[in-house]
């Protein structure tokens, strides 16, 4: 049976990291999300309330898209990123920045609602949930030039809205991943752990959750 999943997180949370080492594991096909040449992004930088609207709106298509070819990929597939963060997450915080005027915003969030909902969602969205202190070190071990001026704060402004999005969600099932407490980049049984819960999620089974005895087994 065809799959798809979707991996979501803040910024440095290890989600293309994730998404590489599942599909290694269950020999499914990743999917990194392509850099889009947004024709809005010069001028966003230099005049953020003025096209502040205008960025979010080619993202959100862009998105759209991508999401509408995953859905008819003819291969299971763990995907970088979800649509739903870029509205509920990225959009919302340059709204409450004032980067988008209120109503540009709710021309925004009409589009994506109507648009989401024609759009199948996935069999399954990851959330990696993590600390600001954990999400700084991951940023500064990565050492990307355009990565180099994201602030404690910034991040911590996205986790807030991350952790009210991930509330609310049940558009499909939705597996949290303690990423504070599993290392599962240079410790495999943390990995087995995740990839096991992933199983149980796809199986139907609806309390699935990381339970500190589970953690402290795979040691």
């Amino acid at each position: 049976m065809k799959r798809y999943i979707t991996v979501a997180g803040n910024i440095g949370a290890g989600k293309s990291t994730l998404v590489g080492l599942l599909c290694d594991r269950m020999g499914w096909q990743p999917f990194y999300e392509p850099v889009a040449e947004n024709p809005y992004l010069a001028d966003f930088y230099k005049d953020m309330r003025t096209w502040g609207f205008h960025s979010q709106v080619y993202f959100l298509i862009h998105r759209l898209r991508t999401h509408r070819q995953l859905i008819d990929h003819p291969t299971s597939v763990i995907q970088d990123r979800s649509v739903y963060e870029d509205a509920e997450v990225f959009a919302l915080n340059l709204y409450r920045q004032g980067f988008i005027r209120e109503r540009d915003f709710k021309t925004y969030r009409d589009l994506y609602s109507v648009l989401t909902t024609f759009l199948p969602p996935p069999d399954l969205v990851i959330y990696l949930r993590a600390s600001v202190k954990v999400l700084m070190e991951h940023v500064k071990q990565r050492n990307r030039v355009y990565e180099r001026n994201i602030t404690p704060d910034y991040l911590a402004q996205l986790n807030e809205l991350y952790e009210k999005w991930v509330t609310s969600f049940n558009l499909c099932p939705l597996l949290t991943v303690p990423v504070d407490n599993l290392n599962y980049v240079t410790h495999p049984p943390h990995l087995n752990l995740i990839v096991k819960k992933v199983g149980e999620k796809l199986t139907g089974k609806e309390e699935v959750t990381f339970s500190e005895d589970e953690v402290t087994a795979s040691l």
